[in-house]
């Protein structure tokens, strides 16, 4: 769940330019739509860093923070060191598979924070590489959608959600003659090396297993076998995978068509507009991640502290242009819609980024598959070498 930063930063650069004045002069009793004050503090952008509210007692100096590449706004990392007076380290990885592999390691215990999503959630869980959360720790977990959230089901009591959303596929409206509408499309010749995808193997191989008439979590030996064949039929369409900036293949003109995270595709189209997101036929993939804590995390106050902070409103809105999925945060949409109408109507009024209900519900939930993973990672190891 990582999305081209150029966009993002470009529209940035313009709400700072308007906003900054006021935001500069009311620094010192602006009220900031039912949330706290702010701090006075600024990070490197020109975004005045609101106060913590509620601020929670923070002994220790420093965070570190294992997190996906281009997905949480670089001021919140810059604006949470500033008001806990903290180092912040953050480091990225851009699959799941990075993320397991590094904790599994041993290396979890460097960590603070971890950012798993989809089935790597339950795999930390039963490995119990994570801790079960004290919410009372989190008073701004009210602030999340419960109709939304209901989706993490006993996973939200080790991790905290994030954002949600849908992979689905993108293409040019003016370079494509004959739109995609489903999964089994992509497999047409006439799609030959104008591809991108996201390098997840779990969306590719279930986007296979899909038109074939399967699940996206089968563990069936001769299902799988057929998955094999299926996409070794897709590979000369496959331009590149890529899933640290998917949508750079496709601005630049490299692809045409993408396998792609709904986020991304709300930037791709705001940037060029001949761009068009399909909801497959045979339904989405969807996604949820949210942040957990190590169990041997070495300042479980400050992730503590972390999560409060994300999960406030006047903090959680900056997703809603940076990297904007679907988001679970009534405080955010809230504070946006009060105090930045054009980002909070851009996504609302937007059913790429503001799913509708109905695309999730025919959507396909990726799961963990216990030690039935290893077929898919070396179904995923086979088609990419």
């Amino acid at each position: 769940m990582k999305i081209h930063g150029r966009y993002h930063r470009a529209v940035r650069f313009i709400l700072w330019s308007v906003f900054l004045v006021v935001m500069m002069g009311c620094a010192e009793n602006e009220s900031a739509g039912g949330e706290g004050e702010t701090t006075g503090l600024v990070s490197s952008s020109g975004f005045t860093c609101p106060e913590p509210n509620p601020r929670l007692k923070v002994e220790s100096s420093s965070i570190r923070i294992y997190t996906w590449t281009e997905y949480v706004p670089a001021d919140v990392f810059e604006c949470f060191g500033l008001v806990y007076n903290v180092g912040v380290d953050v480091e990225y990885f851009s699959s799941n598979e990075e993320l397991y592999e590094k904790l599994s390691s041993g290396q979890g215990e460097i960590y603070d924070i971890v950012h798993p999503s989809d089935y790597m959630i339950g795999v930390l869980i039963r490995e119990n590489m994570i801790r079960e959360l004290d919410y009372s720790q989190i008073p701004n977990a009210a602030n999340l959608d419960a109709g939304l959230t209901s989706a993490y089901g006993a996973k939200a009591n080790y991790v905290m959600p994030y954002q949600m959303g849908t992979q689905g596929i993108i293409y040019n409206s003016e370079t494509v003659q004959n739109p995609p509408t489903s999964w089994a499309d992509l497999w047409d010749s006439q799609y030959q090396g104008r591809i991108v995808s996201v390098d997840d193997s779990r969306v590719v191989i279930g986007a296979a297993l899909l038109t074939l008439g399967y699940g996206v979590n089968d563990v069936s030996p001769r299902h799988l076998d057929e998955a094999k064949i299926k996409l070794q039929e897709l590979a000369p369409n496959i331009q590149s995978f890529n899933s640290d900036s998917p949508s750079s293949a496709l601005l630049s003109g490299a692809a045409d068509l993408g396998i792609i995270w709904n986020g991304e595709a709300f930037l791709t189209i705001s940037e060029d507009p001949r761009f068009r997101y399909v909801f497959p036929e045979e339904g989405s993939i969807v996604f949820y991640d949210g942040m957990a804590i190590p169990n041997s995390a070495p300042h479980a106050d400050a992730a503590y502290a972390w999560l409060n902070y994300l999960h406030q409103g006047d903090v959680n809105w900056l997703a809603l242009v940076d990297y904007p999925y679907t988001n679970p945060n009534t405080a955010a949409l809230e504070f946006a819609k009060q105090n930045h109408p054009d980002v909070y109507n851009a996504y609302i009024s937007s059913g790429v980024t503001n799913t509708p209900l109905s695309e999730f519900k025919r959507g396909h939930e990726v799961l963990d598959l216990g030690n039935a993973l290893q077929f898919y990672e070396l179904l995923w190891s086979d088609f990419v070498r």
